[in-house]
């Protein structure tokens, strides 16, 4: 059985019936135990004032009267000392009867063949009982009150190290080299071993992170000369008339291509340098000259699809962001755009806290749109020659800098591609 309340709530759960429990066999035991004793002792004192009668019992006259509260018959006795129908059965000894609408306690007695029979009011009796069933009910309720307040401060004190366990856990810090141990900060128990598991594991994590970033760092740092070389070369080529029309137009596909891998090293590079040094100083850019600078490097490209471009800007854009994040997140917006629109338009929208990328294309289904954002997932028509890592570079990026970006569908259809940016406060820059 799985139980979806907190551990703080179990435990006052736990608490509130374990004392009812206590509570309520402990009240059980009193009622019992005072309706037994009480009912013994009226079966005494009824006894003796049976034996009192008797020993005056001259059978010619009755001497002796019982008590107000009592009544008192025999077998053959005169008038109201008559011996009635409904208690002739009672065998000898002490009863409960019910005459009418009232209770009585009955003493029964055998002398030489005659029925006495001593009956006594338990109107006392009954409201003692009913007095006692109410303090014992008050007293119930008053401790499940109790236990649940005692249950909720001992579940604080309780889960107070492990909440402040979690908190540190969560905390970003963690994730640094230099993060000091938890367990020292807790005594050597259930929540200390907890401590030193979360000190190992965060421990492996932060060396399986260093050498991501590390061999991160180093390979797009290596292949920055490589890059080079080969867009310095694709230059000295298209500077050359002696190519024809169809191998400038593979140099140009190699130089573009060039282009893009340069810049997809500048990100992973930059995505390195921040998540290892959060005081590490990028380039600043607005959206509106991130933007320009794209829809001057993706308009041939578009139009010469047969695609319409649109460019719509609106004022209050100058807040600073990271450049080389920004142009990456747009850019490959715009990239996946263009690969999956055959026929008309692709639309840049900027807005006052991000920006929106509209196309006309294939669309992606909506069970799909979250994968989507999976690095090596492509949507369901395989074109271009990208290895499906645009958008989950989007949301790592994203996931980065603290922006969100969400995909919708398109209008009538296509994808609609939103990132939302955020105010200067909340942007990093680096």
């Amino acid at each position: 059985m799985e139980f979806k309340q907190s551990l703080a709530q179990r435990i006052i759960i736990a608490f509130a019936l374990m004392s009812a429990l206590v509570a309520g066999a402990f009240a059980f035991g009193i009622v019992a135990t005072v309706h037994l004793v009480e009912e013994r002792l009226i079966s005494t004192v009824l006894g003796g004032d049976l034996q009192r009668l008797l020993l005056m019992d001259n059978v010619a006259e009755w001497s002796h009267r019982p008590r107000p509260d009592q009544l008192f018959y025999y077998s053959g006795g005169p008038d109201d000392f008559e011996l009635p129908k409904d208690l002739r059965h009672l065998d000898p000894g002490f009863h409960e009867v019910f005459r009418e609408h009232l209770s009585y306690h009955a003493m029964v007695e055998v002398v030489d063949g005659r029925r006495y029979v001593l009956l006594q009011d338990q109107s006392d009796f009954e409201e003692r009982e009913r007095v006692l069933f109410a303090v014992v009910v008050v007293g119930f309720v008053l401790s499940l009150a109790l236990a649940v307040f005692l249950g909720w401060v001992l579940a604080r004190r309780v889960m107070a190290p492990v909440i402040r366990l979690a908190r540190q856990v969560r905390h970003r810090d963690q994730l640094l080299g230099l993060a000091p141990p938890l367990a020292p900060d807790y005594a050597e128990d259930e929540v200390g071993q907890l401590a030193v598991a979360f000190d190992a594991t965060l421990g492996r994590l932060r060396d399986a992170l260093t050498r991501e970033r590390l061999f991160t760092s180093d390979v797009s740092h290596e292949l920055r000369t490589p890059l080079m070389v080969l867009a310095s070369s694709c230059e000295l080529l298209l500077e050359n008339p002696a190519i024809d029309n169809r191998a400038r137009s593979q140099v140009e596909r190699i130089a573009r291509a060039t282009e893009e891998m340069r810049e997809l090293v500048q990100t992973f590079l930059m995505l390195a340098r921040a998540q290892r040094d959060e005081g590490a100083v990028a380039s600043q850019a607005t959206l509106k000259e991130v933007s320009d600078e794209l829809i001057g490097v993706w308009r041939d490209t578009i139009e010469q699809k047969g695609l319409k471009l649109s460019y719509v800007s609106s004022g209050g854009l100058s807040t600073l962001y990271n450049a080389t994040f920004l142009q990456s997140v747009m850019g490959n917006l715009l990239r996946n755009a263009a690969h999956y629109t055959d026929r008309g338009f692709i639309r840049l929208t900027l807005e006052a806290d991000g920006f929106t990328v509209e196309d006309s294309g294939v669309g992606i289904p909506e069970e799909q749109r979250e994968a989507m954002f999976q690095p090596f997932v492509r949507g369901g028509e395989k074109r271009g020659e990208g290895l499906g890592l645009g958008l989950s570079l989007v949301q790592r990026i994203c996931d980065d800098q603290g922006w969100v970006v969400s995909l919708s569908s398109g209008d009538p259809t296509g994808c609609r591609f939103h990132v939302r940016l955020g105010n200067a406060e909340s942007a990093k820059l680096g």
